[in-house]
């Protein structure tokens, strides 16, 4: 990385998580893997500080670890990640236009704890709804999940990877760090909760300090609550989700000031019709015949069979080719082309 890019990741360390943490995650932008002795011991902070510092840039996915052939576990930086911290915003805003209030809360939430529970992120984001209704209105936990689903439907929100079950006994003894995978089929699916509830508004501080209703709430959790339905699977944020968004806007733009408005409202809906089965990495969306895309285009664009086939043929025509054409099979089959341009 350039020195301006360390030192950017060095501010936005220090802004968003505080001075211990922006100087172990410096440390690491700067020297590469490195042993938990040898940051304690380059950065002078104390083991406790340095493992709690860890922990924060683990997880918010800004380090990640890895165990070594002679068992020492060694830690590594995510600098590209740490510069995504400058997207926030335009995650969030992004979530607010596709699915309103409930949307940009949740990916708001899961950006600012880094991975949470569906149960944990849904009650939280109902309460913050909720204090922002009228009094007597409340917001209901399934009207939030529901949103939540969409959103993993969509695949904007995606499962963190974790401990596979039965990997150790009472006979073998844990290894220094874990192993983490996480099965591509379950990456999207949402766990069945029976998350039956509404949101709660903040009491005020002099209820909670002499004792009430909240205060003795915390005392009952603190005895022994038990574990949520959804335990150990957490979520996360696809940033990589949110990006192919940004590029597809951007592609439907290009083909409007290209070609015409139709023709950027059908490469929108073949974009959308390819969103959640394209590849991050792939040159062409998978390929679609002319009846497939006409099927899918909302009745408000008021395109007709033969404008569709006409503007498909122009943009596969095209020297930029937004639209590739394969084959002449039944009228063939169109993809949009991600690459195009170079």
């Amino acid at each position: 990385m350039t020195q301006a890019e360390i030192k950017l990741c060095s501010l936005l360390l220090r802004e968003h998580f505080g001075e211990i943490v922006e100087k172990v995650g410096t440390y690491l932008v700067r020297t590469g893997s490195q042993p938990l002795r040898a940051i304690c011991a380059d950065t002078g902070l104390a083991l406790d500080q340095v493992r709690k510092a860890l922990c924060v840039l683990i997880q918010h996915n800004l380090a990640a670890y890895q165990l070594q052939k002679r068992g020492c576990v060694e830690y590594e930086a995510r600098c590209r990640r740490v510069l995504r911290i400058l997207r926030y915003p335009r995650y969030i805003y992004t979530a607010k236009a596709l699915y309103g209030d409930t949307g940009e809360l949740l990916v708001e939430e899961l950006l600012l704890n880094g991975k949470m529970t569906l149960s944990a992120v849904v009650r939280k984001v109902a309460d913050r709804l909720t204090e922002t209704m009228e009094d007597g209105k409340t917001m209901d936990y399934t009207d939030v999940s529901s949103t939540f689903v969409r959103l993993a439907d969509t695949h904007f929100v995606q499962r963190c990877p974790q401990v596979p079950e039965g990997t150790q006994g009472p006979e073998v003894p844990p290894p220094a760090a874990p192993t983490l995978v996480l099965n591509e089929k379950d990456m999207y699916a949402v766990p069945r909760l029976n998350l039956v509830g509404k949101g709660k508004r903040r009491r005020s501080c002099d209820e909670e300090e002499s004792g009430g209703p909240r205060a003795k709430k915390q005392k009952l959790d603190a005895g022994g609550e038990e574990p949520p339905p959804d335990d150990g699977i957490y979520w996360q944020v696809n940033m990589e989700r949110f990006h192919q968004h940004f590029r597809d806007q951007a592609i439907v733009s290009a083909v409007a000031n290209r070609m015409d408005q139709p023709s950027s409202e059908i490469v929108r809906t073949m974009l959308r019709m390819s969103e959640v089965t394209t590849a991050s990495g792939a040159a062409h969306t998978q390929p679609l015949s002319s009846h497939e895309i006409f099927r899918s285009l909302p009745p408000g664009y008021n395109i007709t069979k033969a404008v569709l086939e006409q503007c498909l043929a122009l943009m596969a025509d095209d020297p930029l080719q937004f639209v590739a054409k394969s084959g002449d099979s039944g009228g063939g089959t169109y993809s949009v082309s991600i690459l195009w341009g170079g």
